[in-house]
């Protein structure tokens, strides 16, 4: 071997190295974020095989061989696992092992049987199917944050491209056994697209990881903390700077004597009857409906493109399903009731504070009648 090679061999571990250590440091910051902590632990794996790989360029032998590639293979494991955490927030240990347990038997054994030449074939070929399923599951998950995780999966990608073109060319030469490590233009150029790769996913995650901690505060700035709905600053905005869609409906919901319930049962049980309604409130609207709440134990919810009749329908079934609810409490089990009010935006030009303001209106004559009930305000909103 060259000193150019091994001095990319040097390059390569020297920026995983720095990968690992940035990627460890950023879930110690962050530890929520365990795919973080996945991808560390894949990119030292990988520092590790590039310490023994360059020992055995010097010093081959079968189980040093072995030893070297069930490092690599179980690292990238951990990467492709990592890059499952990402997008599906679930633990990887399970179908990284599978994998890394696969592809090791493959690999592996044609080098411990002395047949390096076609355990290296296998070993690249194992690495290429890796890092492309890793590039798969960030492409699969592009939609978060399209410019950093469409980046990761070009690099993931071309770093297998540059395993597949090492295995091409131990095909091609044909020798099952090399004795040595493999000497050939493919392993240069591989080792150089991995070390440009490596400095480009290091760049680019912590560009993800930024990304999603942003997301991450912006969402919180639009949630209600104690119900996870959209709080009133973010209901506003969303609908204040448009005119309602016609038959939009606007339902105000207000829960009754709330007061006592706070009185008698304390403040925590207080929050938990707000919850409650809250998950009332999530589990009815639809896909393109938005529920907030206003502060207190007031809330709305929005219904785009929805007649009279079923925004009727719905407010009804809400306040019947939230009556029949227990509370379950230390002291015993309880029930509470709520009132609500419909407004409709039945002009292109009426806006979401107008019709607020008309359900509020209805709210309250349904307070007046006796609470627990629903009240609507047939008005047609004009410009």
């Amino acid at each position: 071997m060259t000193l150019d090679y091994n001095s990319l061999l040097l390059a390569l571990g020297l920026s995983g190295a720095c990968l690992a250590a940035t990627l460890a440091m950023s879930w110690a910051v962050a530890r929520t974020e365990l795919f973080l902590l996945t991808w560390a632990i894949g990119v030292f794996l990988i520092v590790v095989y590039v310490v023994l790989y360059a020992y055995y360029v010097d010093h081959p032998g079968p189980l040093l061989g072995a030893i070297c590639y069930v490092t690599l293979l179980t690292g990238l494991s951990a990467l492709y696992g990592a890059a499952r955490q990402f997008r599906t927030g679930r633990s990887p240990l399970k179908p990284a092992l599978i994998a890394n347990g696969l592809l090791i038997a493959v690999a592996v054994p044609p080098i411990l049987m002395g047949y390096d030449g076609l355990g290296f074939t296998a070993e690249n070929i194992a690495a290429a199917l890796l890092v492309s399923a890793t590039a798969r599951e960030y492409w699969l998950g592009r939609s978060e944050a399209p410019g950093p995780i469409l980046g990761l999966s070009a690099l993931y990608a071309i770093i297998a491209a540059g395993f597949v073109l090492c295995a091409g060319v131990l095909v091609w030469d044909g020798k099952l056994v090399l004795g040595q490590a493999p000497q050939n233009w493919a392993e240069d150029l591989s080792l150089g697209l991995s070390i440009a790769g490596m400095t480009g996913i290091g760049a680019l995650s912590l560009a993800l990881n930024h990304w999603r901690a942003a997301g991450r505060h912006r969402a919180e700035a639009r949630s209600d903390v104690l119900t996870g709905l959209l709080n009133r600053r973010a209901i506003f905005d969303l609908y204040s700077p448009t005119p309602m869609r016609q038959f939009s409906a606007v339902i105000a919901f207000d829960l009754d004597d709330f007061k006592s319930v706070n009185d008698s049962y304390g403040h925590a049980v207080g929050d938990k009857v707000i919850r409650a309604f809250a998950e009332e409130l999530a589990a009815a609207a639809g896909r393109n409906d938005r529920a907030a709440r206003l502060g207190g134990e007031e809330f709305v919810l929005v219904l785009n493109r929805m007649l009279p009749e079923r925004a009727e329908q719905l407010a009804e079934r809400i306040r019947a399903s939230f009556a029949a609810r227990q509370i379950v409490t230390e002291q015993g089990a309880f029930a509470c009731t709520v009132s609500a009010g419909i407004a409709f935006g039945t002009e292109a030009g009426a806006s979401f504070e107008s019709v607020l303001r008309l359900a509020d209106k209805a709210l309250y004559s349904a307070k007046r009648k006796g609470r627990n009930q629903v009240a609507t305000r047939h008005v047609r909103l004009v410009k």
